[in-house]
């Protein structure tokens, strides 16, 4: 089974951030997955299973983010 989030956003957003209607709805669902991740509240197989893409994809884009994959201290590696 799989449930939908809906969110309103103003028509005009997608428009002040130069982007379409699909553009900025897919960039809404990366930025929640990432940040999700981010938090610790889900691994990147889920994020992957949420954007529906593969892992290794999800992987690659968290540097466009500048997200860590591995977010470890010094003493955490040791």
């Amino acid at each position: 089974m799989s449930l939908k989030l809906t969110i309103d956003y103003p028509d005009s957003f997608p428009d002040a951030l130069g982007s379409t209607k699909e553009q900025f709805e897919q960039e809404a669902k990366w930025e929640m997955a990432v940040k999700l991740f981010e938090m610790k509240r889900i691994s990147s197989g889920m994020a992957a299973v949420l954007l529906g893409v593969d892992r290794v994809t999800f992987i690659l884009k968290l540097s466009d983010y500048n997200i860590p994959l591995i977010d470890l201290t010094e003493e955490e590696l040791l």
